[in-house]
């Protein structure tokens, strides 16, 4: 699973991505609103920990840009913005959790583990276009995309976004075969 941490203050950031990478996370951090949308529009994430009052663009048109991009990753904005007024705004921007600053670390990594438990829950591994049809499967931290249309396999190392199409971490692709 991949995380990106938004999020100005660098310690606070760099705790959070060394907390969540010793639970077995892939993290990258933007230190910026801009930066953020960047890292998202070019990179898959199961999750975006996003803070609302961030340089450059705010919290707030994070969320709308990503979503006007048809970007539907799970958010969790994580903000010292308190007031109920300031979690309904989060909340109907496109935030699907809302956790106030100071917060117990516990409770956040709850937080995650239970969004990317949704998350994963609603991911359809079949995908089909007319007579195009996709199946997609992971091993491990490889996520493994089969083309029975034009016999493609392609490999993505989901821990540093690598594409591979000879196969990667244990993956073999001439063990593979693709029936049409």
């Amino acid at each position: 699973m991949r995380i990106l941490v938004v999020e100005d203050e660098t310690t606070l950031a760099n705790t959070l991505a060394r907390c969540l990478r010793e639970e077995g996370y892939a993290t990258d951090i933007a230190y910026d609103g801009e930066e953020g949308v960047a890292f998202a529009e070019t990179v898959v994430y199961d999750l975006i920990i996003l803070d609302l009052m961030l340089p450059r663009l705010d919290g707030m048109e994070v969320i709308r840009r990503l979503r006007n991009e048809r970007i539907e990753t799970p958010v969790l904005m994580l903000t010292a913005r308190d007031t109920v007024a300031d979690k309904v705004r989060g909340l109907d921007a496109g935030a699907d959790d809302y956790l106030t600053k100071p917060f117990a670390l516990a409770e956040l990594l709850a937080r995650v583990r239970a969004l990317l438990r949704r998350e994963s829950d609603n991911k359809n591994t079949v995908l089909q276009v007319g007579d195009l049809v996709m199946d997609t499967v992971s091993s491990g931290s490889i996520d493994v995309k089969v083309d029975a249309g034009n016999g493609q396999v392609l490999a993505q190392d989901r821990d540093n976004g690598q594409d591979n199409e000879k196969g990667a971490k244990g993956i073999d692709n001439d063990n593979i075969q693709v029936e049409q």
